[in-house]
């Protein structure tokens, strides 16, 4: 077995001791879910078949190719989707972005999700809810809130989140971990450079189980007219966003490529 099989495969291993229910409970221990993380911080992009040289790349395409006949904008280069494992108890994937191509705000519900940042540069940040919930539905007319959310008489629900992480994470760095309720759990990426992630979604989205991928747009707290909310202090306002529940964006590109790792004996 070689160095980098043995890597992938050591990982598989630990996520497949870690992960031992579809339902995600009980859930794994900090103890656990540290092991795992220091795992992770070990994986190079060469783990799973990424070139170093590849980070060089701003074109979108890195080492799966490219139709020289559909060459297009930067700005209109699609995300890469590498699936690496998947199953009821875990998923493990890849994100390739190339520069200024973002995933949106996206929630994971009843979800545990270790990230690590492979080559390159990414803007992370992430909300949790704020609990007990607090909703606020805001009716909206022309001259007042319609300029910012292009909506007139309609109720507008936005819930309150507050920031759990805002910052660069340039490789190398150590990996991340969020929680169901804590560590970011609502988060989105923007790639400062051509970079990748290596994911670990355990468990992974499944719609009948009630973990749908839900997308959502963030305001500043000051952006509605509402009564003050309980434990939030003056001059902390930033520190909290209302998010809106929004239709899958369009301006999502993303495609699917192909594992040229080392393959994973299950």
């Amino acid at each position: 077995m070689t160095k980098n099989s043995s890597c992938i495969q050591a990982l598989y291993g630990l996520c497949r001791k870690t992960f031992t229910t579809p339902s995600g409970t009980p859930f794994a221990s900090s103890q656990a879910i540290q092991k795992l993380c220091s795992l992770l911080d070990t994986i190079t992009p060469s783990d799973v078949g990424l070139k170093e040289n590849n980070a060089d790349d701003d074109r979108g395409h890195g080492f799966f190719g490219e139709n020289l006949f559909d060459r297009v904008g930067r700005w209109a280069q699609p995300i890469t989707f590498v699936d690496i494992h998947e199953s009821d108890n875990f998923t493990m994937c890849i994100f390739c972005l190339p520069t200024s191509s973002a995933i949106p705000l996206h929630d994971h519900p009843g979800m545990t999700v270790l990230s690590k940042i492979l080559y390159g540069s990414m803007h992370v940040k992430g909300y949790d809810w704020v609990e007990p919930a607090c909703v606020r539905k805001i009716g909206s007319s022309p001259g007042k809130l319609v300029m910012l959310v292009v909506m007139e008489f309609v109720l507008l629900a936005v819930r309150l989140a507050k920031l759990a992480v805002d910052k660069v994470l340039t490789a190398p760095c150590g990996a991340s971990a969020l929680y169901p309720k804590s560590g970011g759990n609502l988060h989105c990426f923007t790639a400062v450079t051509p970079c990748a992630v290596l994911d670990i979604l355990a468990p992974p989205y499944k719609e009948t189980a009630g973990r749908k991928c839900t997308y959502y747009h963030d305001y500043p707290y000051t952006s509605f007219p509402t009564e003050s909310v309980d434990g939030i202090c003056e001059g902390k306002e930033e520190e909290y966003a209302w998010l809106k529940e929004i239709d899958t964006p369009n301006d999502l590109y993303m495609r699917p490529g192909r594992y040229t790792g080392p393959r994973i004996q299950a």
